[in-house]
């Protein structure tokens, strides 16, 4: 395995000054009194805690970049050269009505009450991050507009500047939770949804009463914990007043800001920022299924969860838990995951890789339907960004895996385009941007379709929800060609059999065949 050095790397903005690294360590061969830096142990001896986490907080997207034994790449494609799955029962497949344009790439899940989307992906958790709180308009409207569904994370009520309690301390107000939704609802039209995240903090404020009573939301989402990290999530806030606002609202704030030392730390310049982190759960059978006939008694028509890349058994309690509550989603995201706001060694060395997940998570789905139990619709997260990813994965965990939650991959498109909006603005395009034109129409390949649609409309779309619109038409034309090639044309025809493992322990891993196995029988009798 291609080791990383675990004392250096651009997300934390450290480097090693030697050449020669100690493999394990991370430290240079040769460390010199009287160096300048940057190594992390050079900054964490003057910055400490700050070091943790990638930075410019809240400015960037961080991701995990740890080298796994396994990942998706150790997994091609199948193509044929006859057949057609998927087409519509009276036809049989011929060259005239396999194009790959007409590949049907609309997905739904749900136990009773199904969603539909137009290509098999969501939005990662946008929740109460700095990142996603000024980019919603963008990731919202980007959303709603490409049919797929956004997941408005946790906190975003409890952070709210404009918050108001009632006398028993549960949401009177929450103007920005009223602003996200307000703005998807604006453009949705049928595909996709808008469901809220809710962790501790969430349940104890009342999020799901006051999201479902105001805005007569459909959709609700518990929260177990993701795959960038197992602890609860943070943000970090720049003022020693919103700190302790935060603290009076039950969160956890490090350093403590009602410390006379640490106030004296801010006030010297020391101490720049404070830390607001969630509570960790507690997960028991009874409480969960408690909880869900809560939310369904509130009158949400669907109640969703999302899980993190925790061991094995408490993989297996999601699964079985969501099949006998009947949850309408489950999404899993393995490691590393991570849109930049975790700690950054906890991401890069925490967890169970996505790829062995999804091989768990496809074992376990197995058992409980031999065993007579109905598996809720699966999502997969962790380190997607590709139309290739999409396929693989829904193929790996075919026929219960129904689409792939992207975090990262998503929010980028919402910045690029914005970004690019103010470059035209001020004149100033780079030149990656410069040499397909100098204005929206010239640089966008589908704005003059969304003009088409929208009309006089397209002047509340942001060139950020333009961005994130045509990513994702890249995504569904890319998997309408590799289903096509691999003859299927509807997802539900996507299975296991149009994937090969690339090496011996990838197929130990996936039970997907060697590429010297697959279809060697089918080969043979042809011999």
């Amino acid at each position: 395995m291609n080791l990383l050095r675990p004392n250096a790397n651009d997300a934390t903005r450290t480097f090693n000054r030697s050449k020669n690294v100690v493999p394990g360590s991370g430290i240079c061969s040769r460390c010199i009194d009287g160096c300048k830096g940057n190594c992390e142990i050079f900054k964490a001896t003057f910055r400490s805690r700050e070091v943790i986490y990638p930075g410019a907080f809240g400015e960037i997207t961080a991701g995990g970049d740890k080298n796994y034994p396994l990942d998706y790449s150790h997994f091609n494609i199948q193509g044929y050269a006859l057949g057609a799955k998927g087409l519509p029962s009276e036809k049989e497949g011929n060259p005239d009505n396999t194009k790959f344009p007409d590949v049907n790439t609309e997905t739904e899940y749900g136990w009773d009450s199904k969603v539909k989307m137009q290509i098999p992906v969501f939005t990662g958790a946008l929740g109460s991050t700095e990142i996603a709180r000024k980019n919603w308009e963008h990731f919202a409207v980007g959303a709603a507009i490409s049919g797929i569904t956004l997941v408005c994370g946790e906190n975003v009520c409890g952070i709210d500047p404009g918050l108001e309690l009632d006398s028993k301390g549960k949401i009177k107000k929450s103007p920005d939770m009223d602003r996200r939704i307000e703005i998807y609802r604006k453009f949705h039209e049928g595909y996709g949804e808008i469901l809220v995240q809710m962790n501790v903090e969430d349940t104890r404020l009342g999020v799901a009463e006051y999201v479902r009573k105001k805005h007569n939301l459909q959709t609700i989402e518990l929260k177990w914990g993701q795959g960038a990290k197992c602890i609860g999530g943070e943000i970090k806030v720049k003022s020693l007043e919103r700190a302790l606002e935060l603290k009076r609202r039950g969160y956890i704030v490090t350093p403590d800001p009602s410390l006379e030392a640490v106030q004296k730390a801010f006030k010297d310049g020391a101490i720049k920022e404070f830390e607001r982190h969630s509570r960790l759960g507690f997960v028991s059978e009874e409480a969960f299924l408690s909880e869900v006939k809560r939310l369904r008694e509130l009158g949400f028509k669907r109640v969703t969860l999302k899980t993190g890349a925790y061991s094995m058994r408490e993989l297996a309690m999601a699964i079985k838990y969501c099949a006998l509550a009947h949850i309408d989603l489950l999404t899993i995201d393995g490691a590393p995951g991570g849109t930049g706001m975790s700690p950054w060694r906890m991401m890069e060395e925490w967890g169970i890789p996505t790829f062995y997940l999804e091989a768990l998570t496809y074992e376990f789905c197995q058992k409980l339907a031999r065993n007579g139990l109905r598996v809720p619709d699966i999502a997969i997260a962790g380190g997607f960004s590709s139309e290739d990813h999409i396929f693989k994965v829904l193929a790996m965990g075919s026929p219960y895996v129904k689409a792939v939650c992207m975090g990262r991959a998503l929010m980028i498109p919402g910045m690029v385009g914005n970004n690019i909006a103010r470059w035209i603005k001020e004149n100033n395009l780079p030149v990656t941007v410069a040499e397909y034109g100098k204005t929206k129409k010239e640089i966008f390949v589908c704005y003059e379709e969304l003009v088409e649609k929208y009309g006089k409309d397209m002047k509340d779309i942001s060139l950020g929800a333009v961005g994130v619109y045509s990513f994702v038409q890249k995504l569904k034309v890319g998997l309408q060609q590799l289903m096509a090639g691999s003859r299927n044309f509807r997802l539900s025809a996507i299975s296991r059999d149009d994937l090969m493992s690339l090496t011996e322990e990838a197929a130990k891993v996936s039970n997907i065949p060697y590429v010297m196995d697959a279809y060697r029988k089918e080969a043979e009798a042809i011999l």
